[in-house]
């Protein structure tokens, strides 16, 4: 059983769960929109995406951000998945950013969004 991600409880009392694939596009989640430094027992887990929402668009930084997305990746998940290619959109007020990748225990392939709004 996967833990959902946030964290709840189900209608029938139990902590609510999700499924593998699931579990692990809410993992990808919570390592784009944590902050670096955010967690006390683990400094340097996060991409600090929510931070570049305000940041002034351009190629040099969708780039930037992409390697930086992409590494964090390889680096806190890649004994879960293998990415495949990783997508940044900057525009007005949202980040998005779309990540393709191989659950490596099932070998599907997913592609899956996230947003966020300033």
């Amino acid at each position: 059983m996967e833990i959902a991600f946030p964290f709840q409880i189900s209608e029938d009392g139990r902590v609510a769960s999700a499924t593998y694939e699931e579990h692990i596009y809410q993992l990808i989640y919570q390592l784009l929109f944590t902050n670096i430094g955010e967690r006390v027992n683990r400094p340097t887990f996060g991409c600090s995406v929510p931070q570049l929402v305000f940041s002034p668009g351009s190629a040099e930084l969708v780039t930037a951000t992409q390697a930086l997305i992409h590494g964090a990746l390889q680096q806190w998940l890649g004994n879960l998945i293998k990415v495949e290619a990783v997508y940044v959109q900057m525009d007005e007020s949202t980040l998005t950013v779309t990540v393709q990748y191989i659950i490596l225990l099932t070998q599907q392939r997913q592609v899956s969004l996230y947003e966020q709004q300033s």
